[in-house]
């Protein structure tokens, strides 16, 4: 078993803890992402945990409501939190039904000054998680939220292209133990109602077979650079590949300078980005940098499919990361964050086929045409980038 322990928050919750022993599923279409997450919620027996930044109160968001309304009335446990900017538009009738069925729901930082924890100063902190873990057995993590915009276009949705994990195995628990450490600092209570303490985690069991999985999250300040520190580390010891597929694409000096340096060293580094993003300031200022990496050998990609909302990355045949941490601003700063890296050659393949299969559906950047933007756009560029902090 390789149990590593890179970094343990005081309140209880294993950061960067790799285990062995997972299953690991990756889903990419509509057609199965929110499907496996509501067959496993439907197969609950125990607890239903859900952390989602996005929860709609259309047609899908109000099927997934339903469905934990049922699992609670047949007395499983359903804690759900969800973040107040991220469901600003969603009915708070929605939530009151979940909760007289009997779920208990949380809301991440309310921006309505009438509400309990409501905090002036904490209207930036947002919750960008997406999560469903399932009685500390199977989790799915990745960039999918609740919401039509993810739902399959033949189900009336949108068809957003997005990444799942489904792991079945101990990484399962090691992802409730950090939902909890959420709900215990917005409720201050425990799993059970109960006023939180401050007594550990248990460890929980692993075993040699199966996928070696490493969650990585970011409660506090001190953890805050747990994910973008792995990012980090695996480009600057990429050898042979790095593909990386981002939705929000504004990266810091320091991670350009990492991608260029593996781009000079001779590693194929390649970025997906959307042709349209679902927020069209990203779009321009993630533009104002793509000359300096095009300069520096990096080779862009715009996704001409259906909106590209996707967080991943996969690098030598062996590394992949997915989740919620888009190479930007807010989440190196200021959201709430959660991904998961697997070391699983067969997922790495599995992923780069993916990756290959969504740049037949892309126009690669070319940097003569890029160069010869009309300075407007440029103008625009500079001041969205100016601006990257708030997007």
């Amino acid at each position: 078993m390789l149990l590593k322990r890179l970094r343990t928050s005081g309140k209880g919750a294993a950061i960067g803890l790799t285990v062995a022993g997972n299953q690991v599923t990756l889903l990419h279409d509509p057609e199965t992402c929110l499907p496996a997450m509501l067959d496993a919620i439907e197969d609950a027996t125990r607890e239903v945990l859900v952390e989602m930044y996005w929860f709609a109160s259309d047609r899908t968001g109000w099927e997934f409501a339903e469905a934990l309304c049922d699992r609670a009335r047949a007395g499983v446990r359903v804690q759900v939190i969800y973040d107040a900017v991220g469901s600003i538009t969603a009915d708070d009738q929605m939530f009151q039904r979940m909760r007289r069925a009997g779920c208990h729901v949380a809301e991440y930082n309310p921006v309505a000054p009438w509400r309990a924890r409501f905090r002036l100063g904490l209207l930036n902190n947002r919750d960008h998680r997406k999560m469903v873990v399932v009685d500390g057995q199977v989790a799915l993590v990745g960039g999918v939220n609740l919401g039509d915009e993810w739902a399959a276009k033949g189900a009336g949705g949108k068809g957003f292209r997005d990444d799942v994990i489904k792991i079945a195995g101990p990484a399962a628990q090691r992802l409730q133990d950090v939902f909890q450490v959420t709900w215990s600092e917005l409720t201050g209570m425990d799993a059970n109602g109960h006023p939180r303490g401050n007594s550990p985690s248990l460890p929980h069991p692993s075993n040699k077979s199966g996928s070696l999985v490493r969650v990585l999250a970011n409660h506090y300040r001190d953890e805050r650079k747990a994910i973008r520190r792995d990012y980090l580390g695996r480009i600057q010891e990429a050898k042979r590949y790095l593909y990386i597929t981002n939705s929000y694409f504004i990266p810091d000096r320091k991670v350009r300078q990492s991608l260029m340096a593996a781009a000079r060293r001779g590693v194929d580094v390649r970025v997906l980005m959307p042709e349209t993003s679902d927020v069209p300031a990203v779009d321009f200022a993630s533009r104002w940098l793509w000359g300096g990496l095009l300069e520096g050998g990096v080779r862009l990609y715009r996704f001409k499919g259906p909106v590209l909302h996707a967080k991943s990355a996969v690098s030598d045949d062996r590394w992949t990361t997915v989740g919620s941490f888009n190479l930007d601003n807010r989440s190196w700063r200021t959201n709430l964050e959660l991904n998961i890296v697997i070391i699983d050659e067969a997922l790495a393949h599995s992923m780069v086929a993916r990756f290959m299969a969504d740049l037949d559906l892309s126009d690669e950047v070319d940097a003569t045409v890029h160069g010869r933007r009309r300075v407007w756009l440029r103008l625009l560029d500079w001041l969205f980038f100016l601006l990257r902090a708030l997007l």
